[in-house]
């Protein structure tokens, strides 16, 4: 066995991340890591990457005893991690963000020529073709986790850690990640996969380790289980089929009429966007990252001022009003990042849960503590958030658990309007059933939901219409029910409507 972690308990004050873990790893295996918001995956990961150290329980690898103390020692020992967030200097080539640490030298001069030989010479013989000189800034999400998986082979890997690395990526660039992997691990190399989307896990995984509350519930063959089991053992119970009631749409609630967006030189990031949503209805946009999606909806929202359009929300005007104008108006909105847009990270789980209703639980100005409290502890109930208290801080929370924080307070909003954007990335199955559930709620009692997803799969699933966006236009609309994943999949690289 190339790896063992035995008996691994991670203790956190009365908090228990995980409690004996056992979890091996053959040579050239993918072995994937699943399991609900908080189950401990992650916590386990950064055990064996050197980030945190076990309360209890050893590490084996090929056998012999190791203790690592930070991140060095275990790329000294081979272990890479590819991060949820990618660690990158927008501003540095690929080669020198993939050499970075391990620079070669002539004299004591960095020696650019030869980092960009070293990093043709690594393409080449993990057949993972990328330019070495081109900026990473200029580059698509694909691309740039393909540099990651680079640089830790530079700093000669054998084990690499990869965490949520589809969450990011569009379809065709999951698929082709999913390429890559096998052809690695046909190489020699081993995987250990950290995902909530367990049909990618059935399409690449050897084996599969669940974990529930910071237990394994099971070491399963990929060939000898399916979606259901693990799900099942992910969340302990059986998943229920979503109830979709016919659409029924009632009047316009957003309303968004030739907006253009000028970004550098005078280019438009958004061209002559025409919009509209009802009451009654979900929208969901489909694109692949950076084609004006996140500029739309931060139009809308009013973090974002447009050059020429309007942009009418229940019949107002909000061109140029602010953020709290345009909420006040009808909006609630479930921000595509939640550290930049949706939480402070440095506040409690109670301020980021209150944020928003303060102004309805306040009396001549002060708060009712009791009121809010009482809200935010609903939340927790519902939606199964994962916290110490309402008083840690949310920066304390998995992403996941931060999440359905975000999504339970704007929800409870009960605004006219709700901008879902990625509403349910980095949730586990159950909690994903959960806000389905609850978008399907809000639409049924005439809610309007602009969708925003890079999951296909979700878009179909939830919308009644699908929008789809290129190079800031709007490159098809069609109803869901004649949609299909071909026809977005052709609109979202650009191809003409055949529909």
């Amino acid at each position: 066995m190339l790896l063992q972690m035995r008996q691994i308990t991670k203790t956190y004050g009365n908090l228990t991340a995980n409690a004996n873990v056992d979890f091996s790893l053959r040579q050239g295996e993918i072995h994937a890591l699943v399991g609900e918001n908080g189950a401990g995956k992650t916590t386990l990961m950064r055990i064996l990457y050197g980030m945190e150290q076990p309360t209890e329980g050893s590490i084996l690898l090929n056998g012999t005893p190791v203790v690592f103390s930070n991140p060095t020692e275990a790329i000294r020992h081979r272990i890479g991690m590819v991060h949820q967030h990618f660690m990158l200097f927008p501003s540095f080539t690929v080669a020198e963000n993939i050499v970075i640490g391990n620079e070669p030298k002539s004299g004591l001069a960095f020696d650019r020529a030869e980092a960009v030989k070293q990093v043709e010479a690594l393409c080449a013989k993990f057949r993972l073709p990328i330019d070495p000189q081109k900026k990473v800034a200029d580059m698509p999400v694909g691309l740039q986790q393909r540099v990651e998986i680079l640089k830790v082979l530079y700093q000669g890997a054998d084990i690499i850690i990869l965490d949520e690395p589809t969450g990011v990526l569009t379809p065709l660039e999951a698929k082709e990640l999913l390429v890559i992997m096998r052809s690695l691990s046909d190489q020699g190399k081993s995987f250990i996969i950290i995902t909530h989307k367990l049909h990618e896990v059935m399409e690449i995984a050897d084996r599969i380790t669940v974990l529930r509350d910071g237990q394994v519930t099971g070491v399963l063959e990929a060939k000898s289980t399916n979606v259901e089991e693990l799900s099942k053992r992910m969340v302990g119970r059986d998943l229920l089929p979503m109830n979709k009631k016919p659409v029924s749409v009632g009047e316009t609630v957003l309303q968004v009429t030739d907006i253009t967006i000028l970004g550098e030189k005078g280019k438009p990031v958004l061209n002559k966007v025409n919009l509209r949503v009802h009451a009654g209805e979900i929208v969901g946009i489909a694109g692949i990252s950076g084609n004006g999606q996140s500029e739309l909806i931060q139009a809308i929202s009013g973090l974002q001022r447009i050059d020429a359009g309007e942009i009418r929300l229940l019949g107002n005007p909000v061109n140029g009003k602010s953020v709290r104008e345009i909420r006040e108006i009808g909006l609630s909105h479930v921000p595509e990042d939640r550290y930049q847009w949706g939480a402070a990270k440095e506040g409690t789980v109670l301020e980021n849960g209150m944020m928003g209703h303060h102004k309805t639980r306040s009396r001549r100005g002060i708060l009712q503590g009791g009121q809010l409290r009482e809200m935010v502890s609903g939340f927790i109930r519902q939606f199964q958030i994962k916290a110490g208290s309402q008083d840690a801080k949310v920066k304390y929370l998995s992403g996941g658990n931060l999440q359905k924080l975000i999504v339970a307070r704007e929800l409870a909003q009960q605004k006219p309007l709700l901008i879902a954007a990625e509403p349910t990335r980095g949730v586990d199955i159950g909690a994903m059933e959960l806000i389905h559930d609850e978008l399907l709620r809000k639409r049924d009692q005439q809610g309007a939901i602009l969708l925003v997803s890079s999951e296909l799969t979700e878009i179909l699933k939830l919308s009644d219409r699908i929008v789809v966006m290129y190079e800031g236009r709007i490159a098809g609309e069609i109803a869901a029910e004649h949609a299909t994943e071909e026809q977005i999949s052709l609109w979202m690289a650009g191809g003409e409507s055949h529909a």
